[in-house]
């Protein structure tokens, strides 16, 4: 039963990185992308804001028609009917608005979330939709091994149209670019929390496009970024109304593969306020994690 106090779990950054393969380029590799103690520091701060209305979003989640509940994919009590979908879900590799946030962090300085002040490093006008750092490419081409090592390949990769989310998957996926059945599709609904926070604002689609060519974009609906507001940020039940008309898209998809590369708070949002899961999958992702699972979808008649 989802809690309705604090999660005890925004506290304990777990980590599901790769195993160490042993192999000195791997090792490096690995350790460029190694996480430090001030990231993890500002991951408990910023995992703890994002908790506040999560219950409440939860409660009005489970009165809707589609019911979605995720398994760990080695969970033996995990159904195994021909509906559920297998989702490896992929937060970004560090982007240069956690680059600047560390820097911040670690000169001292301390921010009000999603205010106009001049401490907020991340709003920034150069990190409009953030990329990828090198560490955040590294990050990203550290999953590669386990998706090659997966029994079944995603049949479908999601992604989120911000550029470090868009990088992540073109990288992290990389083995399936040259699989034309597997199609790679911007999905709007997949966006991070918005508002203020310019990292998070989206360039023009046509800029995307041309940019990403491997991606789809033809779900964007709009040149521009009409989510993103200058003023406020989107609350709770916002970006629980965009994860639920994604799940909903997803559930009448024929795919039962599935890869999404998304962001920290969406991604929180996933699991403690739109589907239920089990405590272990409800932590802050960090960047460059992914979490395996298997969704059930239920449908349901409601007054």
């Amino acid at each position: 039963e989802h809690s309705t106090k604090n999660n005890k779990n925004n506290n304990n950054i777990i980590n599901m990185s790769p195993p160490s393969t042993g192999n000195n380029a791997d090792a490096t590799l690995e350790s460029s992308a190694a996480h430090d103690s001030i990231t993890l520091e500002l991951a408990k701060k910023e995992s703890a804001e994002h908790y506040h209305g999560m219950p409440e979003l939860y409660a009005e989640m489970r009165r809707r028609p589609l019911l979605v509940k995720a398994y760990r994919v080695d969970d033996p009590n995990a159904p195994t009917e021909e509906d559920v979908k297998t989702v490896h879900f992929l937060r970004h590799g560090q982007g240069f608005h956690n680059l600047m946030a560390d820097i911040a962090r670690a000169e001292g300085r301390d921010w009000v979330q999603y205010s106009h002040t001049p401490e907020n490093p991340y709003i920034m006008p150069e990190i409009l939709d953030a990329p990828l750092t090198q560490k955040g490419r590294n990050q990203a081409r550290l999953i590669q091994p386990r998706i090659a090592a997966l029994p079944t390949k995603p049949e479908l990769v999601v992604l989120s149209p911000n550029c470090r989310a868009i990088q992540t998957g073109l990288i992290a996926f990389e083995e399936l670019l040259s699989d034309k059945n597997v199609p790679f599709i911007a999905h709007e609904m997949v966006r991070e929390e918005n508002g203020v926070h310019i990292c998070d604002k989206r360039r023009p689609t046509s800029q995307q496009m041309k940019e990403f060519p491997q991606v789809d974009f033809s779900l964007l609906e709009t040149e521009e970024d009409v989510i993103f507001r200058d003023d406020r940020r989107e609350n709770k039940t916002e970006i629980g109304e965009r994860i639920y008309k994604f799940l909903c898209w997803l559930s009448e998809r024929p795919e039962r593969h599935v890869a999404v590369s998304s962001h920290s708070g969406w991604l929180m949002t996933v699991f403690n306020g739109n589907i239920e899961c089990e405590e272990s999958l409800k932590p802050w992702f960090q960047t460059g994690e992914m979490r395996s699972v298997k969704l059930v979808f239920t449908r349901r008649d409601v007054e």
